[in-house]
This record gives C-alpha cells, structure tokens and sequence, in this order.
C-alpha cells in the first residue's frame, strides 16, 4: 500500500480560503481585545478518543501560515494509533495566534484522524485477503487529503479520478449496449485503443454478464450489489483471470463476510463520504 504525497499546492489553497472564511476582514476580535499584544504561550493538541491519527501535517502548515513564530512540534507519527487522552502535538507562540488558528486547524485534523479511523477500522474487518479501497465520493476539493488519510489509516486507494483508470458502469454499458451485443467488449476495446497505457475495470450487476466482461480482458471486474453467494460463484468462475472488487451497499458490518467470499476487493463510499469527525482539543498549558 502507498500513501499519496499531500498536495500542498491545493492544500494551501484549502488552508488559505478556511483561514480567510473563519477570519473575515477583521480577524479574531476576540482575542485581540481580550489578550495582550505580547502574550505568549504553550498549547497541545489532545486526543479526547482514540483514534488513527492524520493530518498533523496539515495542521503545522496552518499555524506557520499565521506566523513562522509559532513552534509544532508532532508526538505521534501519521497512521499512529492513539489511545484516549494522547497528546497528539505541542505548540508555542503568541497566544493571539494560537487562538486565530485553533478551531480552523482542529477542523482539518478532526476531519482527517476521522478518515483514517475509518479506513483502519475496515481494513481491521477485512483482514490480509482482501484490500479495502474508498471511491470518488469525497468532499470536493479535498480528494486529496481525505485519499491521503485512507491510506494512512491502512486501506488503499481506487482510482484518484476520472482521468488514471477506464472504469465501465452501468451508464457507460447501457449506452454502449445501443449498438447491439456485446456493449462490455466493445467498449473495453475502444478503451485499449484510445488509452492503452491504463487499467481497465468493468462494473457488472448480475453473473450472466460475468464472461464477457471476463473474455474482454478488463484487469478488474466490479461486481455491483451482488450478494455474498454471488460473489463466491463469482471467484470459482473467474478462477484468477480477472481481479474481483466488490462495490454496493458496503457496510462496516458486512466487510467480514464479503471477505469470506474471496473478492480481491472491495470498496466503500463511506471510508469518506460518512465519517465522524474525532474529538481532539487545543488546551492551552497553563504556567505551575
């Protein structure tokens, strides 16, 4: 498994329209009337759950933005786990700052540490057979990250977009069919000629297409909303030719059973597109 390089060209795009969404044109007024102008202080970010933690990284690059005055220092590693009341970083700086950043910071690592809790909870689930990939179905703009933070929790990635893998569904099939027979073979053709440099998978919903989409020589064959006796006929059928991914109505709770049928795969839109946020604060040390 490969953990993808954070893209700090989009990220601090990200970074720079949550920091001006949450500061506005007058920044923190709160902290710049309560506290003194030269205050500074200690802070650290705590676990309030246990969790897989990710996106410290993000969080750093935050607070520099705000002012390379501010110190980070990470006490965990990325994809670490981190039992309740963990202290994950610690920071130093001017304490008007520290404040500025809290919350935008803790959205971004809470969001993520989510996301890889997620993964590594599937993937506990699946066990060494079978991989556990996410899908597109993530917070637009932040693909990255989120893809990031699954694999730092232990899953794997699909495909990052439309554009590094020929992924055949039900609507590219359907309208492919209008030319007649055969709609899986054809349109795996016209991919190899138009892109022969990438993988190709086919989507199929029901066994009775299996054989072409297997004759085709799609590397991977998705088997949508099949049941588990299904998939397991599926596998016997395939014997190796193709790489099987199971996709639909993928729960946490059926991830054991679907492993049991003997898939290579199976992915989940809710490794990203329904997680819970992690609990973690910023507490500020305070001096004795």
């Amino acid at each position: 498994m490969s953990i993808p390089e954070i893209d700090w060209k989009r990220t601090d795009l990200l970074i720079d329209l949550a920091l001006e969404e949450d500061l506005g044109d007058r920044g923190d007024v709160t902290s710049v009337s309560v506290l003194p102008e030269g205050l500074r202080v200690k802070a650290v970010l705590l676990c309030k759950e246990a969790l897989v933690c990710a996106g410290l990284p993000v969080a750093e690059r935050l607070f520099h933005k705000l002012s390379p005055d501010i110190s980070f220092r990470s006490l965990v590693k990325e994809g670490e786990y981190c039992p309740h009341g963990t202290i994950l970083a610690e920071l130093e700086g001017p304490a008007r700052l520290l404040l500025e950043g809290e919350r935008t910071a803790l959205n971004f690592l809470q969001r993520l540490c989510g996301t890889a809790t997620m993964a590594y909870r599937y993937q506990a689930l699946a066990g060494d057979r079978m991989k556990v990939l996410d899908t597109r179905k993530t917070t637009p703009g932040w693909r990255n990250l989120e893809k990031y933070a699954v694999a730092v929790g232990g899953a794997s990635n699909h495909r990052i977009g439309l554009y590094d893998r020929v992924m055949i569904k039900d609507n590219h099939r359907e309208l492919a069919g209008l030319e007649g027979a055969g709609g899986i073979l054809r349109s795996v053709e016209r991919a190899r000629k138009m892109f022969p440099d990438l993988e190709v998978e086919v989507e199929i919903d029901s066994l009775a297409d299996l054989d072409e989409a297997i004759q085709s020589g799609a590397e991977y064959i998705l088997l949508d909303n099949m049941s588990c006796a299904d998939m397991k006929t599926a596998v016997l059928r395939t014997a190796g030719r193709a790489k099987l991914e199971a996709s639909g109505n993928v729960t946490i709770g059926r991830i054991a059973e679907i492993a049991g049928t003997g898939v290579d795969f199976v992915s989940s839109g809710a490794l990203t597109h329904s997680v819970k946020a992690c609990d973690i604060s910023m507490d500020i040390v305070l001096p004795g």
